[in-house]
């Protein structure tokens, strides 16, 4: 038995009856949908057409969401459906970035994921999704796709069906009986914030922050919106997007098609916390391994210059490395929306999930780094080398697990890179570095440790500029991931880009180091850790800005 939907375009007329007895069957909150319809216009008067399209999870056979899920909150059923459990999500919202249909969403009022679960409760007992149910048209069809008796079944047989990003490698498991590409493809048209009946300019679900602001003392954030002059086309012209109210109060080219109604946009769902937590847990995995790795190349290097440079240094290293490290575990549980639950990753863990080994390896490698520096101070040599071996192998892991955890949000294509891993890697050991440059302000070291913390930001700051020009230039596999590479270098986010990454961050700190000017290197490591901090927020934020559905 697998279970499964057909959307007949032919048929649907866009009343939104799929979607109103979506909300009704699951007390769906406003401003969020398991199930929508999107509506695009192509053509110029007289010559035009309204395309519908129904969107909602694809119960996808191989379905991203699942595998990336550290609490397995969403799962399979025998039948083929992906459902969902409220009461194990962490709201780490990880599902939403991996699901490339945009068919998840963060329930204002639970704080958990939630998405279209087939009318999973009426479907054991015996009954049709309710929006099948509802269809005046009987445009959507449900039903097992493995019985070959099933009206589904014959359908896919004898009909041409399209799903929505197919090269996704997803095989989902909603198809379309004349789909169109302008509907089905994401960005064949533009999401805005305006649409045809209404604006949603403050947001929804987890993005819904400002609009929860605006609830009044003892109301409630339907009367706190009504309440808000943002209906009037004048106010929206104002306020809104002009472009957007441009748009659909004077259309567009024939050739090119225009989205009228949508589901609101979820804003980014990884903000500054993520983006902060990648950048200490660099700190604290180069903090560690930076004064390691002088350790085994100092006698080579021929730079030694008494105890303290670089065992003390790498004592140093181990209190800076747990400082940071409980602020990346801070970071962590702050992005989440149940915070509370944070423990569900270790205690209830989907072992699939870089979420989940990820955790294990940050908490392996606090737990060795600690022991690490007791055992040494005890003199307990052999026990000692133990946890060292650990700390070095889990710091590594630590430094590089998010690239796999971004790989796994198959959602957005700029994070499939295949160099990411390396790309942290270095920044790990560029911040590690920084950041004993910095510490140099207060206790000017000797000439070989200052010398070693020199040449390896150098290398450091080559590498990684070299690994950015691989990253942004080099030919990408979707169109997706070329405007990413294309809103970094040359859109909204390219001064920050150019400016803060490359030349302060960059080029000015690799001048400083190779000046020889008195306290350069210290200044670098302080340009160095901006310019780190900003590459991050570039790479967390961007791939997020294009649309999903």
């Amino acid at each position: 038995m697998k279970y499964g939907f057909i959307i007949d375009n032919r048929k649907c007329i866009g009343c939104h009856a799929c979607t109103t007895a979506c909300k009704s069957e699951h007390e769906v909150p406003v401003g969020v949908f398991r199930t929508w319809v999107k509506q695009v216009e192509k053509g110029e008067f007289p010559h035009t057409r309204r395309v519908f399209s129904v969107m909602r999870c694809n119960h996808c056979t191989d379905a991203p969401c699942v595998e990336i899920c550290p609490v397995e909150a969403l799962y399979f059923r025998p039948d083929g459906i992906v459902d969902f459990d409220k009461n194990r999500c962490i709201g780490c919202k990880a599902c939403m970035q991996a699901c490339p249909y945009d068919a998840l969403y963060i329930d204002p009022d639970t704080h958990t994921a939630a998405k279209c679960n087939y009318c999973a409760q009426r479907v054991d007992i015996g009954l049709e999704p309710a929006c099948v149910n509802i269809c005046p048209e009987h445009a959507i069809i449900s039903g097992d796709m493995d019985n070959p008796e099933s009206e589904i079944s014959q359908l896919l047989g004898r009909e041409t069906v399209t799903v929505r990003r197919e090269a996704k490698g997803t095989r989902p498991n909603l198809f379309y009986i004349d789909g169109d590409e302008a509907a089905l493809n994401p960005i064949a048209t533009e999401k805005t914030s305006i649409s045809l009946w209404g604006a949603q300019t403050r947001g929804v679900g987890h993005f819904a922050k400002q609009t929860e602001k605006l609830a009044f003392d003892g109301g409630d954030l339907i009367t706190a919106l009504a309440s808000e002059k943002t209906t009037g086309i004048d106010e929206l012209k104002t306020s809104g997007p002009q472009k957007s109210v441009e748009v659909l109060m004077n259309g567009s080219k024939p050739d090119n098609p225009r989205r009228v109604y949508d589901a609101p946009n979820k804003g980014l769902l990884w903000g500054w916390e993520v983006s902060a937590y990648v950048f200490t847990k660099a700190i604290s995995t180069g903090a560690f391994l930076v004064p390691l790795l002088a350790i085994v190349l100092w006698d080579r290097l021929k730079i030694a210059t008494g105890f303290l440079e670089p065992i003390g240094m790498f004592y140093v290293g181990c209190i800076i490395a747990l400082v940071f490290l409980g602020l990346t575990t801070a970071f962590l549980v702050k992005d989440l929306d149940q915070p509370k639950r944070f423990l569900y990753v270790i205690l209830r863990p989907q072992w699939k999930s870089w979420l989940v080994r990820g955790g294990y390896a940050l908490s392996i490698f606090g737990g060795s780094v600690t022991l690490l520096f007791i055992t040494t101070m005890l003199g307990w040599d052999a026990l000692s080398t133990v946890f060292l071996v650990l700390a070095a192998i889990s710091a590594v892991i630590t430094a590089v697990y998010t690239a796999y955890l971004f790989a796994q949000a198959k959602g957005r294509d700029f994070w499939q890179s295949p160099v990411l891993a390396l790309h942290m890697l270095i920044h790990s050991l560029l911040a590690g570095g920084a950041i004993f440059a910095v510490l140099a302000i207060f206790d000017l070291p000797s000439d070989g440790w200052m010398n070693y913390l020199r040449w390896l930001m150098v290398l450091g700051i080559g590498v990684n500029l070299l690994i950015m020009f691989v990253e942004l230039t080099t030919a990408h596999m979707t169109q997706e991931a070329k405007m990413t590479a294309a809103m970094i270098t040359k859109g909204r986010y390219s001064r920050l880009f150019w400016w803060g990454t490359v030349i302060m961050g960059n080029l000015v700190p690799l001048i400083l180091m190779l000046s020889g000017l008195e306290y350069g290197i210290q200044i670098a490591g302080i340009l160095a850790l901006v310019g780190i901090y900003f590459t991050e927020k570039i790479w967390v934020e961007a791939p997020q800005q294009i649309q999903l559905s």
